[in-house]
This record gives C-alpha cells, sequence and structure tokens, in this order.
C-alpha cells in the first residue's frame, strides 16, 4: 500500500466558494451574484484584455520562464532592481516556494490566527510545526506574542496585512518596531495581497524597507485589484541574495504565458486601479451604512470584503442567501462562526445583496 506523508492526513484540500452556475441550477435561479472571493466586479483593464487578443497566437509556444518582459516593468513600477522579484502562479505558489525553501521537520513558523490558510497549509505539508497566536480584538495582529512564540527554529513568520479574513492592517510604527524585534535567522513575509485597495495613511510603504531588514519579504498579486485572477500571476519582493536563494525551488515556467502579457499591459493601466479603488469605497460605505442601520459588528476595512458579525449561525445565513442568488463565504471555516465575509461588488450587486440580508434578518 501507498506511504503518504501522515501529515497530508490532516489536511483538506482548499474549498474554494460554489460556481454561479451550479448555484443557478440547484435552486432554480436565473440569476446569481457571486460575492465570495474578493474578485474584482469591474473586471480587468481593456488593456489586458486587448494583450490576450494578440498572445493567444502563440498557445503553443512555451512562456519566457524568466518573465522578463515583466519582470523589468513591474521592477520600474515598485521601484526595485529585477533580481528583487520573484513571480509565482499566484501568490499562492509564493508561499509554498518559501515553506519549501525554508521550512522542514524540526523547523516552527508562526503565523496569526485567524488568517489566510495556505501559510498554515503549507507548512503542515513541509511537517514543520505551525505556532498560532490569536489576532488582537480589534482582528489586528498580536505582533508582541508572535515575537514571544519565535524561538533558534523558527525559520518563518507571517504578517498578512490587509488580514484575510479580516480586512484589518498593521500599522507603520507597528511594523517597523515587529520588524526590529525579528531576528535575523527568521524570515518575515508582509503578505500585501490587497496592497492597492488601501487608503489608510498610516499603512507602512514597505518596498523601503526591504534596504534595512534583509530577512523581509513582500508578497502581492494581480488577483484582487488588477483582475487577473484566473491567469494566476502574483510575486514577491525581497532581497537579492533572498530571491537567489529560493529560486530553485520554483518551477520552470511557472507563470504562464497569458498572464505574463496580461499583466504586463494591467501595470500600464493604473487609471483603471483608481476607479476600483473609488468604486470600492463607495461599496464599503454601503455596508457599513447597513451595519449602523442594523445594529451589527464589522471590521473595518481595507481591502474589497467585509466581515460582518451576524450574531446567528454563519452556515445557516450563507445557505439562506445561497437560495437568493448570492454567495458569500462563512466565516464558520474562518474562525468566525457567526460572521460572513462579503466581498464588495458593484453598487447594484451590493445593494440586492443588502436588500435580502435586511428581509432575512
Amino acid at each position: 500500500m501507498l506511504q503518504i506523508k501522515e501529515q497530508l492526513k490532516q489536511l483538506k484540500p482548499y474549498q474554494p466558494g460554489k460556481p454561479i452556475e451550479e448555484v443557478k441550477k440547484e435552486f432554480n435561479l436565473d440569476a446569481v451574484v457571486k460575492l465570495a472571493s474578493n474578485e474584482n466586479p469591474y473586471g480587468c483593464s481593456e488593456a489586458a484584455k486587448e494583450a490576450l487578443q494578440t498572445e493567444v497566437q502563440q498557445m503553443a509556444l512555451y512562456p519566457d520562464g524568466y518573465s522578463a518582459a515583466l519582470r523589468t516593468k513591474l521592477a520600474g513600477h515598485l521601484g526595485v532592481n529585477e533580481t528583487n522579484i520573484i513571480l509565482g502562479n499566484g501568490t499562492d505558489e509564493v508561499i509554498q516556494i518559501i515553506s519549501r525553501s525554508l521550512l522542514g521537520a524540526g523547523t516552527n513558523t508562526v503565523m496569526a490566527n485567524p488568517t489566510f490558510s495556505q501559510y498554515k497549509h503549507n507548512a503542515v505539508i513541509e511537517g514543520a510545526e505551525v505556532r498560532e497566536v490569536a489576532l488582537l480584538e480589534n482582528g489586528c495582529h498580536d505582533l508582541d506574542s508572535m515575537l514571544e512564540a519565535i524561538d533558534e527554529q523558527t525559520k518563518v513568520v507571517w504578517v498578512c496585512s490587509p488580514n484575510n479574513p479580516t480586512g484589518t492592517y498593521e500599522q507603520e510604527q507597528k511594523l517597523i518596531r515587529f520588524l526590529e524585534e525579528v531576528p535575523e535567522h527568521v524570515l518575515a513575509v508582509v503578505d500585501e495581497a490587497y496592497y492597492e485597495y488601501v487608503t489608510a495613511e498610516d499603512y507602512p510603504e514597505t518596498i523601503p524597507l526591504l534596504k534595512r531588514f534583509p530577512n523581509l519579504m513582500i508578497l502581492r498579486t494581480f488577483s484582487k485589484a488588477y483582475g487577473l485572477a484566473a491567469l494566476r500571476v502574483g510575486y514577491g519582493i525581497a532581497p537579492e541574495q533572498l530571491i537567489q536563494a529560493i529560486e530553485p525551488a520554483r518551477q520552470p515556467f511557472n507563470t504562464n504565458r497569458l498572464g505574463q502579457a496580461a499583466a504586463l499591459a494591467a501595470l500600464g493601466d493604473q487609471t483603471f486601479i483608481e476607479e476600483c479603488v473609488r468604486k470600492n469605497n463607495e461599496g464599503l460605505k454601503q455596508y457599513c451604512d447597513f451595519c449602523s442601520e442594523h445594529g451589527l459588528k464589522y471590521y473595518p476595512s481595507q481591502t474589497n470584503f467585509v466581515l460582518i458579525d451576524f450574531k446567528r449561525d454563519a452556515d445557516d445565513l450563507f445557505g439562506e442567501l445561497l437560495k437568493k442568488g448570492y454567495i458569500v463565504r462563512s466565516g464558520n471555516a474562518l474562525g468566525f462562526p457567526a460572521h460572513l465575509r462579503i466581498s464588495i461588488g458593484t453598487k447594484e450587486q451590493n445593494e440586492g445583496c443588502l436588500k435580502t440580508l435586511a428581509d432575512l434578518l
């Protein structure tokens, strides 16, 4: 009998939200709105679509394994060197590369709880000990307790800012003080998947910190504000020596030809991003106003989703919304059994979801 790794027996495959077509069929619905996966409801830049039309003619060819054109434009956009970047099949793969490179039996990794599930998932696969530190009451990381959890065997500490699923962020001075205390032998990963949506004035600009902290890595993605989730392009930014050290763990041709072309074009259309952020803020206000009207608590979000406490079983409320044609994310699997995490949609999608919620409440 095949001997699969013991640690895989305690894991479950990632469970994405229900597909729209499946919900339509199950509940005999003509229209379904998906507000579950923090996707951009406005799609992607027209420039990205045009780039895809050209690139689709090259489908028989492998992509550039080094992603040279995208890497060059991205480095210019970020103000770093090309050698400071590692590209991945979404940030999921960059997380996997980090874990494969640094974690193993006899090591440990520190993270918040609840936070993005893939930090723990990959650590378990690598056989590392996972040390989880509960979030503070305000939904932010307990950075002091995370520092206390670090020891000589700690290899990676993860800070998701803004955090998924709370949408909260770590203020600049708090994060800098934290990085000053992280030992040099520990990689500090700051996951900024929702960076483009942030409007808080005291949100840290982390890229300049790379010169100060050689054990820092920043993660960002084209899946959220850029609207390219289907094409899976994420990246890490870190000192050159660190990038070189983990590059052998990256798969060849890991970012596909279409993804590279679309991301390259999308970078050149920052007007699209600015407009999406403006509309997202208006959508967030719709949910905040709803919560105030109905006396509901929520976590102030710097993302394109909001986590709301409905003070009732999240799975039940999720199911009721599903019957009405709205796919959201139950907080039960995210560590918040009475909450729903709702992605910000268009104005009309938000209005429909909130009206349905009001009727259910």
